[in-house]
């Protein structure tokens, strides 16, 4: 079977500024276009047989600018619910809880159309992703690329290594950047993290 790649999407200004960005949908920067821009080389190098992306725009604008146009849409790629901390970052939620953590403390609740999901919650999504491209990598030939946001990515690749989803902590993931799953003696592997061409 194929390798899995995963890209997470160009920079917004909320990523910039460190806020959580789950459901609000903001455009991708004028860079985070280029940042896209800059990964056509790395994707047109390897043969795709499925794309899949989350429904944001700054998602399908990422997998557009790499050339992904037919990429299917899934909202199981959608990024964290982050309930009551949307738009709000690490540093503005440690002010009142010092010790608070993403991958281990989850999210406080948010309101009901996005009360927040739990790090177990957001593993459960990636395992549900995971058989998806395990179904895609059976059915064709070549390599299935993901267009998603940083937090999921790193949760989907701590369970595709068969970690817990807090284990996602471990896997830093900037903007505009390609990592490679594959296998090694029929296990998981990370190939390659974190790659970003030369500007």
């Amino acid at each position: 079977m194929g390798d899995l790649f995963l890209v997470r999407h160009g920079e917004t200004e909320w990523s910039r500024s460190g806020r959580h960005t789950g459901s609000t949908d903001v455009p991708l920067t004028e860079h985070g276009r280029e940042e896209a821009r800059r990964l056509i080389p790395l994707v047109r190098s390897h043969r795709i047989g499925a794309a899949f992306v989350s429904p944001l725009q700054r998602a399908r604008e990422t997998a557009e600018l790499i050339g992904l146009e037919g990429a299917r849409v899934d909202a199981d790629l959608r990024e964290w619910d982050y309930g009551g901390y949307e738009g709000v970052t690490t540093v503005e939620i440690r002010r009142t809880r010092p010790d608070w953590f993403l991958f281990t403390d989850g999210v406080a609740p948010g309101p009901p159309d996005h009360p927040g999901e739990t790090p177990e919650q957001v593993g459960e999504r990636a395992d549900r992703m995971l058989a998806k491209v395990d179904a895609a990598l059976a059915s064709t030939e070549g390599c299935v690329v993901l267009v998603a946001h940083g937090h999921f990515l790193r949760v989907l690749t701590a369970r595709r290594l068969g970690l817990p989803p807090s284990a996602g902590a471990l896997f830093q993931l900037a903007t505009g950047t390609l990592c490679r799953l594959g296998t090694e003696h029929d296990r998981p592997v990370i190939a390659a993290w974190n790659v970003r061409p030369p500007a």
